[in-house]
């Protein structure tokens, strides 16, 4: 075991031991053995060789088979390799401060930040609300666990709590995260929301379409971007949802970025539109899916987890999800400037 993954599992039992909730239920995530690595396949390099394992599909880029990256003191020359890399995960809690995937602690004051509500079912209504909070860590396993190659292609940051919703005065304010979406506008009405059953289809069959960006799929509507579900029909259907919200508010904060693709194999690019059908999700709580169909497209349709009782009772109410996202990244010899300043910066 590497030490960077050591370090990483005596941060989570020194922090399991701070707080204990009855009410706050999880495990912590074993990247060795809760992670479905069939999703990093499949892996290109170039235009012609290609690695298959699963029956995940690819999607089709534009990046160049041969490439060549200018940085500030290097030129890398090489070929374009393609891959699936884990990234983040993230958390949809009902209790304000719980983390299931460090074990079920919870940090933090619950009257600090709105908590968990949801509206009954009576027969006069279609469908019911809910609100939840979101956490999102950065979890790249394949740098952490060191076990693809040593490469600059991987992303190289540590584990780490990176967002978490409590603290954003917009995740429970649709008004205020106007700021964010003021596309909304264009999108709520019956026709835009209609489309949305085209990405349903597309998403479960094969990939998203990005062209409807506003669409989640299966899960509904992209907008807005708050942590509010305004047609709650299954559990499942709601985490879906809220994964692919979140997503696409950190790419319009420009906290998540474009890094696949002829404009994204030499670094990451600012992206506000965000690419749906370059992301692919794995339940990791409270069921750990590690076989099969283990990994699935955004906005892909989520009747057989919630018919396959995926989701347990009072357990199955919180959930954590594994976001893998294409990767195109120029793999090759890198040639060096002297007369150039060195940087630490890599492609």
């Amino acid at each position: 075991m590497s030490q960077k993954v050591q370090s990483f599992l005596l941060s989570i039992l020194l922090s399991v031991t701070l707080s204990v909730e009855a009410s706050c239920s999880g495990r912590v995530i074993n990247p060795v053995t809760d992670v479905c690595w069939e999703c990093l396949f499949p892996i290109t390099i170039g235009n012609n060789l290609s690695f298959q394992t699963g029956p995940f599909p690819d999607v089709e880029t534009d990046a160049d088979a041969l490439c060549a990256c200018s940085g500030e003191a290097d030129i890398t020359l090489g070929m374009n390799l393609g891959f699936w890399e884990p990234i983040r995960t993230v958390e949809i809690v009902r209790e304000p401060f719980c983390f299931p995937s460090l074990g079920g602690i919870s940090l933090g004051d619950r009257t600090f930040a709105p908590a968990h509500g949801r509206t009954p079912n009576p027969k006069e209504r279609s469908h019911r609300t809910s609100f939840y909070q979101v956490h999102w860590y950065h979890t790249p396993w394949l740098y952490l666990l060191e076990i693809l190659l040593d490469t600059a292609c991987l992303e190289q940051s540590a584990w780490d709590v990176a967002y978490m919703t409590e603290l954003d005065p917009l995740w429970d304010d649709s008004t205020s995260s106007f700021l964010l979406n003021p596309d909304v506008t264009l999108f709520a009405n019956p026709t835009a929301i209609g489309a949305c059953s085209l990405d349903c289809v597309a998403a479960t069959t094969h990939l998203p379409i990005n062209d409807l960006y506003w669409c989640a799929g299966c899960a509904g509507s992209l907008f807005p971007l708050t942590g509010w579900v305004n047609a709650h029909i299954t559990d499942e259907q709601a985490f879906s949802l809220l994964t692919q919200r979140f997503t696409l508010k950190l790419h319009r904060e420009g906290l998540l970025w474009r890094q696949w693709g002829k404009d994204g194999q030499c670094g990451p690019q600012f992206e506000m539109v965000m690419s749906k059908n370059v992301y692919r999700t794995q339940m990791l709580y409270p069921t750990c899916k590690t076989q099969g169909q283990c990994c699935r497209a955004f906005g892909a349709s989520t009747a057989v987890d919630s018919l396959g009782g995926l989701t347990p009772i009072a357990k199955g109410e919180d959930a954590a999800y594994l976001i893998w996202r294409r990767r195109d990244c120029c793999q090759g010899a890198r040639l060096v400037d002297a007369a150039k300043p060195q940087s630490g910066r890599e492609l």
